[in-house]
């Protein structure tokens, strides 16, 4: 067959690679050319496991039997996550409220498939992580996009959402902290945004993937801690970040037992387990000692604190981040776009940042920063910044 006449889905088509594929050209040639790169634009933790949670796939990996299809989850990881939520979150769930899936990125490219027929619509938030938008996608939805605004804390205006957009919509997609613009929620929003729910009928997807990094309070709180949420929605907590498991792939989704229910049937046609080595590692950590978990939260803040602090000082205004391992920063004036600035900044300084529209037209205007580096190496980021005059032109 000739290739070129090969038909590929308008969907597929659809993907682009855009201003990432341009940054990573732009870093292969700095490199070539001997260049230093200080890369901030991959959200990709530099903190190691807990040597207990890697012992335990160790182990496991040492049973032969324990390569099999797994076909479910272990009671034990199941008792695990009640564990967690009920010592973390003061939040009693059931088995049959819990489920595991490969990550929360799968999870969300394929639980829209329960709710969505096509034409169907959900709604996401205007910036916010492109998976919300995959969700839709590939269950043939109409995205309809909520707008969160610096000047309103980037929480949704829940009072101005269309009616007829609310009549058509089967879920919404929430998450705070907020990748990317780093902001926590008040306890307040939460029975409003439980309330808007019951009331029109939509079901509230709550992606908690950090909360256990934020810096306005000692701990953050999970969805499912507010009267009424397991009504309305399931919340995906992950151990990619709180424990630096993101290769193992492994998170939950907790909460509406319905939900869980029909989930739990339509991945039982994709897939048949999560690796049992995984499922223990993952026991490990959720029932294991966490002081660490609070240790490495600390060393987050005071690189949160280090970066925007010392960005300030050298004439950007970066505000600190209130949560998530991101900074969330407006572009400085004089640049037309931030895809423009982030070429900029790379080009004289090595320092790789993403620009705020990939996360969306309100993203615009607006660069994020991964605090993947220890305080030393903020140092000389900020250093080399300062010396290269790019906030002084």
């Amino acid at each position: 067959m000739n290739v070129s006449k090969i038909q590929f889905s308008e969907m597929v088509n659809g993907f682009k690679t855009g201003i990432f594929a341009t940054l990573n050209e732009k870093k292969e040639e700095l490199i070539k050319e001997g260049r230093k790169v200080y890369n901030l634009s991959v959200g990709t933790p530099d903190f190691k496991p807990a040597p207990h949670v890697m012992k335990a796939m160790q182990d496991a990996c040492k049973d032969p039997e324990n390569y099999k299809y797994a076909l479910a989850d272990l009671p034990e990881l199941l008792k695990a996550v009640q564990y967690r939520y009920e010592k973390r979150f003061g939040v009693r769930v059931e088995t049959d409220e819990i489920m595991s899936v490969y990550g929360s990125q799968e999870c969300m490219a394929h639980i829209g498939m329960v709710f969505c027929n096509p034409g169907d619509t959900i709604l996401v938030p205007n910036p916010g992580y492109p998976m919300f938008e995959m969700s839709g996608i590939m269950a043939k939805a109409n995205l309809e996009y909520y707008t969160i605004k610096e000047e309103n804390g980037y929480l949704p205006d829940l009072d101005h959402i269309p009616e007829e957009t609310l009549k058509r919509a089967k879920y919404m997609i929430v998450s705070y902290p907020l990748n990317p613009v780093c902001v926590c929620a008040p306890d307040e929003f939460y029975p409003k945004l439980i309330d808007f729910a019951k009331k029109n009928e939509i079901v509230i997807l709550h992606d908690n993937a950090y909360s256990d990094i934020i810096y306005t309070r000692k701990q953050g709180r999970s969805f499912l801690s507010f009267e009424g949420a397991k009504e309305v929605g399931v919340e995906f907590y992950s151990l990619s970040k709180s424990y630096n498991l993101t290769g193992a792939r492994i998170s939950f989704v907790v909460g509406n037992r319905e939900i869980i229910e029909k989930f739990r049937t339509l991945r039982s046609q994709i897939d048949y387990g999560i690796f049992l080595p995984i499922q223990y590692a993952a026991i490990a950590a959720l029932t294991g000692p966490d002081d660490f978990i609070e240790e490495q939260r600390q060393q987050y803040e005071a690189r949160n604190r280090a970066l925007c602090g010392g960005l300030r000082k050298i004439g950007w205004n970066v505000p600190d981040s209130q949560g998530t391992m991101f900074v969330w920063a407006k572009i400085p004036e004089g640049y037309e776009s931030s895809a423009d600035f982030c070429i900029r900044l790379m080009e004289r300084t090595g320092v790789i940042v993403t620009p705020g529209s990939a996360f969306g037209s309100e993203g615009e205007g607006y660069v994020r920063m991964a605090l993947v580096v220890d305080e030393q190496m903020i140092a000389e980021i900020i250093r080399v910044l300062d010396e290269s005059g790019i906030f002084k032109d």
